[in-house]
């Protein structure tokens, strides 16, 4: 394709050249040489078009095509009437400025039709919430009572790739603790099935999982799961990315990674971590209840024993080293808070 256009500029250029000549052809009569001279012209002018015109067509039109594919479709829809509405102002504005003398009447009206289309393409994109809410409003647009498969006025949460392959998102969603509707991202989609895809065994059953679990959800699952194209090519990680689009919808962001959870919270946007929840719901112990717990091995103190409950808090049993393998009745001392998460001590209760 590219050497088709520089062999059609090459050709062009030599026309050009041939017609400056024929249209002056006093240009070489008087110069000595003047033959070769013009065979020289020609070639300039057919080296130029070779040159030039693959980056005033080829090259432009490229750009011009990976820049609208990157582009959402409703921000390609908004860059369509933003450009109509710019043209349309450009033509009304264009009557008017034709009346000046030349060049004035000529070009006036084509810099600003020009200036208003681009305008308004780069303004409605930009606003183009705004402008949709706006028109909802005065009722010229409505929308649907479902929105790519999730209720209308409902929340939105997207998701991170961390929460899916974890796995504890499904038994969240059947409880009914999620509302709204959640929102994956194909590039979230794309890391999954690249982690499926993975040489080692435990990461590839992890998206794997990760993958039947988000099918499970997507048929089965009182809260709706949508994928959506959404993108910020503007952004590299996948990370960033979530961010910039829950900041672009007034998302929340469902996760399991830590390090998200900060950057989220550092930018302003609502976080949903998985393990947070875990550890609030687990039991709330205080000083003086009695438990019943089997210790299943010895402590890192001398003396101490090691039981969990079923939630998998750690109970530290103080002289438990001697009731390894055995249930007993503990009475909780004291409660520890972590940043692993909360540790309980106790000790045997007196019969």
């Amino acid at each position: 394709m590219n050497r088709s256009i520089r062999i059609l500029g090459a050709a062009l250029g030599g026309l050009v050249g041939i017609v400056i000549v024929t249209s002056d052809a006093a240009l070489f009569r008087d110069v000595p040489g003047g033959g070769a001279l013009v065979i020289a012209w020609l070639v300039a002018w057919s080296v130029l078009g070779f040159s030039v015109l693959p980056y005033v067509t080829v090259v432009p039109a490229l750009r011009l095509a990976r820049g609208v594919q990157d582009l959402s479709t409703a921000e390609f829809v908004t860059a369509v009437v933003g450009l109509l509405l710019g043209l349309l102002m450009g033509l009304l504005l264009g009557s008017p400025l034709s009346g000046f003398p030349d060049p004035l009447g000529t070009w006036l009206p084509v810099g600003v039709s020009l200036f208003l289309g681009l305008g308004m393409v780069g303004l409605t994109v930009a606003k183009r919430q705004d402008l949709l809410v706006a028109a909802e409003a005065v009722g010229l647009v409505r929308r649907p009572d479902t929105v790519g498969g999730g209720r209308r006025g409902d929340p939105h949460i997207v998701v991170d790739t961390s929460a899916i392959i974890d796995g504890r998102i499904a038994e969240i969603v059947e409880s009914g603790f999620l509302f709204g509707t959640l929102v994956v991202p194909r590039f979230v989609l794309d890391e999954i099935q690249h982690i499926a895809d993975s040489p080692d065994a435990l990461r590839r059953n992890r998206g794997r999982r990760g993958l039947e679990i988000l099918s499970r959800m997507q048929k089965d699952a009182p809260t709706p799961v949508i994928i959506v194209e959404d993108d910020a090519p503007e952004v590299a990680e996948v990370d960033a990315k979530l961010v910039a689009l829950a900041k672009r919808y007034s998302h929340a962001v469902l996760t399991n990674d830590f390090n998200l959870n900060r950057v989220a919270e550092l930018q302003g946007v609502r976080v949903l971590n998985i393990n947070s929840l875990a550890n609030a719901v687990k039991p709330a112990l205080l000083p003086g209840e009695d438990l019943r717990i089997r210790v299943i091995q010895q402590g890192k103190e001398a003396g101490q024993g090691v039981g969990f409950l079923d939630d998998g808090t750690m109970i530290v049993v103080e002289g438990g080293a001697r009731l390894v393998d055995s249930e007993v009745d503990v009475s909780v001392t004291r409660v520890l808070q972590t940043v692993a998460g909360r540790m309980i001590f106790a000790q045997p209760r007196q019969n």
